[in-house]
């Protein structure tokens, strides 16, 4: 997968073929799709299976589903991943497949880092990837939290960072807890689901100048 400095991009909540080649042409290493009918950023399966994203790992975020259900969405729509952005358990993570599952957890639930790093361990041998996200549930609205909580991961599972992020403090939120990855979607719209081209160059430009003064990245196994 193609890197942006030692950050890997998600971006997340595409809706349409154009901001996919956008998404492609800044070299994100994933692509996301929500699969959630509350979120304003929903797309069926069809719509995603005929979006062309070449070799971006495809992604997508479910909250309510079942295990079966989403196995089916992610055949139709010809996803790689499933981000898990809701309550699942660490059985139902193993009913999709250790090796598809991106679990997201919101570290503000947590009175301590060690309350946090508890609720990890239970999801290290069914998860591929983690994503933390801002806020207590849910995401995609641009709220952001201190990133700085999180520094020090490296003994976990390759993991990203989410909430809030666009081209104004990717650097800082980086700098602050030296994530393998970021994902981002409301900060880079022009409005819920249709990316800003603009935004998402500008972001490009800002982790290349983190490669140029590059932290060192502590990632775990992909």
């Amino acid at each position: 997968m193609s890197t942006c400095g030692d950050v890997m991009l998600k971006v997340c909540g595409v809706t349409r073929q154009e901001d996919a080649d956008a998404v492609r042409a800044i070299g994100a290493s994933l692509i996301g799709f929500i699969f959630h009918p509350a979120s304003r950023r929903n797309v069926t399966p069809e719509q995603v299976r005929a979006i062309e994203t070449h070799r971006l790992m495809r992604v997508g975020v479910f909250v309510d589903q079942s295990p079966d259900e989403i196995l089916r969405i992610m055949d139709k729509a010809g996803l790689h991943l499933a981000q898990l952005h809701g309550d699942q358990d660490a059985a139902f993570c193993k009913k999709v497949g250790r090796n598809r599952v991106m679990r997201a957890f919101w570290p503000e639930r947590y009175p301590t880092r060690e309350a946090l790093e508890t609720d990890l361990h239970r999801y290290e041998d069914c998860s591929r990837f983690f994503l933390f996200d801002a806020g207590a549930s849910g995401g995609g609205h641009g709220r952001s939290f201190d990133a700085s909580l999180l520094k020090g991961l490296c003994s976990l599972k390759t993991w990203f960072l989410a909430g809030g992020l666009g081209p104004h403090n990717i650097c800082e939120a980086v700098c602050n807890c030296d994530p393998c990855g970021v994902d981002l979607s409301s900060g880079v719209e022009a409005s819920p689901g249709i990316k800003d081209h603009a935004k998402l160059t500008a972001l490009r430009s800002a982790l290349d100048g983190l490669m140029r003064n590059p932290n060192q990245s502590c990632c775990g196994e992909l």
